[in-house]
C-alpha cells in the first residue's frame, strides 16, 4: 500500500516533533512538507540535531494549494488563534484537516472568543468539524474531513468521567489537574522557566483555563443536561505526563468493583483505555511515551463518593497520539496503527 504524505503545519513545537515521531514507524504515513513560516528555509534539524538522519529538509512557507497537491492530509499543530486562520484555505483546497490547537473544539464562536480571546474562525467551519475523541465518537471521525482533535486537559478528565454520569450527581463534579510543563509549548515564558517550576508546585488559571468549555461541552453532550464543573489546573516539574483527580458524588449505593466493572464494559472495545482493578492507582510515568489513558477508581463508602483518576502522557493521547488514532479512523486503518508502544519505564 503507498503511504499517503502527511503535511505539518507548525513544524517546530512539542506536538508537530511528536507527530513526526509517531509517522515515521506508520506504515501508511510519511511525512510530507513541514511548515513554518517563522523558519521556513531553515533546516529541520537545525531546531531538532536528534533527527537530522530521520528528517532531512527545508522548512517551508505555507501555500494551502500546493500543500494539498504534494500531501493527502494535514495535521495543525500550531498555537491557539492560528489555525482558524489557516484553516478555511486548507479545507476549501480538498484536504484533510486535523487540528491539534483548540480552535475548533468548541461549537460556540463566541464562546471560543471570551475563553481564548482570539477572533473565532466563519461558524460554517465549526460546523464542519468533528470533535475528534475516538473513543466516543468514532463514527463520526470515521466521515469527516476536518477534525478538531481534543485538548489534553479534556482527554484526560472526559475519559475518566463520562462512563459514570448516568448515576453522578452532576453538581458535584471537582477536577484536580496536573501537568508536566511540556504541556506549555517550547517558547520561553517566565512561567515554565527551569527555576520558577524546579522544586515547585503551582496552580494556575484558577476558574479561568480555556479547556473548561471544552470539557463541559463533552459532558452536557454525554448526559443530556448542562453541566457545570470545578476545574483546577496545576503545574508540576516533571516534563511530560497529566494526571487528574476527580470526584463525583453518586446518586446510588455503588460498590467500587462494581464502577470498575460498569467502567470496563464501556471501554471493552476501546484498545487505548485501560482500567486498573481494584486497589491499583495508575501513576503518569505508567503511561509515558503511549497513546493510553489508565483509569484507577475508588468509592469511598462512608461518603458514597467516588474518586477517579486519570493518566496520559499530554503529548500522546493528549495530542499527537490522538490525532494519529483520528488520522486512522478516517482512513479505515485499524485504531491502534502505528500507536503500539508500551509505555517507556521508568
Amino acid at each position: 500500500m503507498k503511504r499517503m504524505k502527511a503535511a505539518i503545519i507548525g513544524g517546530t513545537g512539542y506536538g508537530a516533533i511528536e507527530l513526526i515521531r509517531l509517522i515515521n514507524k506508520h506504515p501508511y504515513l510519511e511525512v510530507g512538507s513541514v511548515v513554518s513560516n517563522s523558519q521556513a528555509g531553515n533546516f529541520f534539524s537545525e531546531s531538532y540535531p536528534h533527527l537530522s538522519d530521520i528528517i532531512n529538509q527545508p522548512l517551508e512557507n505555507l501555500n494551502a494549494d500546493r500543500l494539498s497537491e504534494k500531501n493527502d492530509l494535514v495535521f495543525l499543530a500550531t498555537p491557539s488563534g492560528v489555525s482558524s486562520r489557516l484553516v478555511p484555505d486548507l479545507v476549501d483546497s480538498g484536504i484533510k484537516v486535523i487540528d491539534l490547537s483548540g480552535d475548533l473544539r468548541l461549537r460556540s464562536g463566541e464562546e471560543y472568543e471570551s475563553w481564548y480571546k482570539h477572533t473565532p474562525v466563519e461558524q460554517t467551519y465549526l460546523e464542519q468539524a468533528v470533535y475528534g475523541l475516538s473513543e466516543l465518537y468514532a463514527e463520526k471521525i470515521e466521515d469527516a474531513n476536518l477534525i478538531a482533535n481534543p485538548g489534553c486537559y479534556p482527554t484526560a478528565t472526559t475519559l475518566g468521567l463520562v462512563p459514570v454520569l448516568k448515576i453522578a450527581d452532576l453538581k458535584s463534579i471537582i477536577v484536580d489537574a496536573k501537568s508536566g510543563v511540556s504541556g506549555a509549548g517550547r517558547g520561553l515564558s517566565l512561567t515554565s522557566h527551569y527555576a520558577e517550576i524546579n522544586e515547585n508546585l503551582k496552580a494556575y488559571k484558577l476558574g479561568a483555563h480555556q479547556h473548561i468549555p471544552e470539557i463541559e461541552q463533552v459532558l452536557s453532550d454525554e448526559s443530556g443536561e448542562q453541566v457545570t464543573i470545578s476545574f483546577t489546573t496545576h503545574l508540576v516539574p516533571m516534563t511530560r505526563g497529566i494526571m487528574c483527580t476527580m470526584y463525583v458524588n453518586l446518586t446510588e449505593k455503588i460498590s467500587t468493583d462494581e464502577v470498575i466493572k460498569l467502567y470496563n464494559h464501556f471501554y471493552e472495545k476501546h484498545p487505548f483505555v485501560r482500567v486498573r482493578a481494584k486497589g491499583t492507582i495508575p501513576a503518569t510515568k505508567e503511561v509515558l511515551g503511549s497513546n493510553y489513558c489508565d483509569i484507577g477508581l475508588h468509592v469511598d463508602p462512608r461518603t458514597n463518593r467516588l474518586t477517579i483518576i486519570s493518566v496520559i502522557d499530554n503529548l500522546v493521547k493528549g495530542a499527537a497520539g490522538q490525532a494519529i488514532q483520528n488520522a486512522n479512523l478516517m482512513n479505515n486503518w485499524d485504531v491502534r496503527t502505528g500507536l503500539k508502544d508500551i509505555p517507556i519505564y521508568p
